[in-house]
């Protein structure tokens, strides 16, 4: 095992971030936040408007322009898929044959509606330490971060492994394109024994926390037609059936409306003990505020809505290992303003269905769509249409495989060092796809997986922000994780 780093030095690495960020990080992100580079799902013509190449150009210079020695950076290009930045930066650490990848994404969710009046999806506005816009959080930062704290161990002449960057462009559309780009890098990549995934969040912003699992998911449009043009509802309501009560009723096939339960056992898997431990853990940490920190409405009696649970444990649960569906999108509503007395032909919602970690997300989505389509009521046209491309049709999610000694240990001290509290473990709501495939393809490799999305960041919503002094000691801990690495 590696000699931990001295005070000195992990204070050393700490001064580099927070002067990095200051004069560099931010500036970047400012600018990043500003270019509205929306994912393929969401842009359709993402390639004709050049705003995702943009990004990507843009953050490769600023890889390029920090003249680390002995980095390669490429710009790797599958006809017909979104880009992807490559960089591989040699090890300093005498016969190390580890290397360490490090995973980031720079397309960007869509601007969605609610934002404070100041503030806006792409307009970047810097107040007390946190950095609003949409995309510098999840995860715009990440790429610039990497280099950072490669840049400060070196700076200090820490040795550290080999170091390889993989920087897509397609995550937030379930990651399509990303298994090419790994089949085509993978004899580039070397020996993985180290993923530092960047995409992820914290329960707190006091201390380091890591990611022990990840959810998947299967989204796409659940539609019903009932009529080829919509009619008086006066005249056919009641003979007609609503083309929303029947979307209603098949829904009921797939969820308790009452409790939100998911109702096919196949969606569901069977808690591990020690991520049960590790939640009851957190829920000690964080308390009440494993709820608390949602921005919930004005209730019925004056007071705050309610959640489904106020139990930490149960609500950590709910959002790690359960399944949970969520209506994201209607079609065939007209606006309130014009919605006048017709009985509209057609009701389409877009639903976006978390699945537990250990679920297979292919499987689930074409279980999903039997469920919907099959005896449909009233013999209405009712199609589910899952997002994807053929092949990848649902996203599978992730279990962390247990720590080697030599990472828990560093990832403590690196929490010890840069927060003064210790390490914590808790489990994601999010999909990160990348997650399962790199552990598939590297079975024996370990995971950092790790982010800046705390409390209120609100990544995907409005008033989203990055927390830039987390986002220092992130760093800073990054690095002396990697320096640990054999």
């Amino acid at each position: 095992m590696n000699a931990p780093l001295s005070t000195a030095e992990a204070s050393a690495l700490a001064a580099h971030a927070d002067q990095a960020w200051d004069e560099r990080i931010v500036p970047a992100l400012t600018d990043y936040i500003a270019v509205p580079a929306k994912s393929p799902m969401f842009d359709a013509d993402w390639a004709a408007h050049g705003l995702i190449d943009r990004v990507v150009r843009d953050a490769a210079a600023w890889v390029e322009g920090r003249k680390v020695a002995g980095l390669k950076l490429e710009v790797v290009r599958i006809e017909g898929r979104t880009p992807v930045i490559f960089f591989d930066i040699p090890s300093t650490k005498a016969g190390s044959t580890e290397t360490v990848l490090m995973y980031g994404h720079l397309d960007k969710q869509p601007e969605f509606n609610g934002w404070r009046s100041d503030l806006g999806p792409w307009t970047p506005k810097y107040e007390h330490g946190l950095l609003y816009g949409r995309g510098g959080a999840d995860d715009g930062y990440a790429v610039y971060a990497a280099i950072t704290a490669i840049e400060a161990l070196d700076q200090q002449k820490i040795p550290r492994p080999r170091c390889v960057g993989v920087i897509e462009a397609c995550e937030e559309s379930g990651s399509p394109d990303l298994p090419a780009y790994l089949a085509a890098l993978k004899p580039r990549l070397g020996p993985v024994g180290l993923v530092v995934c960047l995409d992820s969040g914290a329960g707190n912003y006091d201390q380091l926390w890591l990611t022990t699992s990840l959810r998947g998911m299967v989204s796409g449009v659940l539609k019903v037609e009932i009529l080829s043009e919509g009619i008086h509802s006066g005249d056919a309501s009641g003979l007609v059936p609503s083309s929303f009560r029947i979307l209603r009723n098949v829904l009921d096939r797939l969820e308790d409306s009452r409790t939100g339960r998911l109702l096919p056992e196949s969606f569901h898997c069977e808690l591990p003990a020690a991520r049960l431990a590790q939640a009851q853990a957190t829920a000690a940490i964080l308390k009440d505020e494993v709820w608390k920190r949602m921005p919930w409405a004005c209730g019925a009696d004056g007071g705050p809505t309610l959640p489904t649970t106020t139990d930490p444990v149960e609500g950590l649960l709910n959002r790690t290992w359960r399944p949970t569906l969520s209506v994201t999108g209607v079609d065939g509503f007209p606006e309130m303003k014009s919605a006048g007395n017709v009985l509209r032909p057609h009701t389409a919602f877009k639903l976006s269905l978390r699945l537990p970690p250990l679920v297979d997300g292919n499987e689930a989505s074409l279980k999903l769509k039997t469920l919907l389509e099959d005896n449909a009521p009233y013999n209405a046209k009712v199609t589910f249409h899952p997002d994807g491309r053929a092949g990848a049709l649902g996203a599978t999610g992730w279990n962390a495989p247990e720590l080697s000694p030599w990472l828990q240990t560093a990832l403590n001290d690196a929490s010890q060092h840069h927060f003064g509290a210790p390490l914590g473990y808790i489990g994601q709501g999010g999909t990160i796809p990348l997650m399962s495939m790199l552990q598939q393809g590297f079975p024996a490799a370990q995971m950092m997986v790790c982010g800046v999305l705390g409390p209120k960041s609100n990544a995907h919503g409005p008033n989203e922000f990055l927390h830039v002094p987390y986002g220092k000691k992130l760093t800073a801990a990054v690095a002396q994780v990697i320096a640990a690495c054999p």
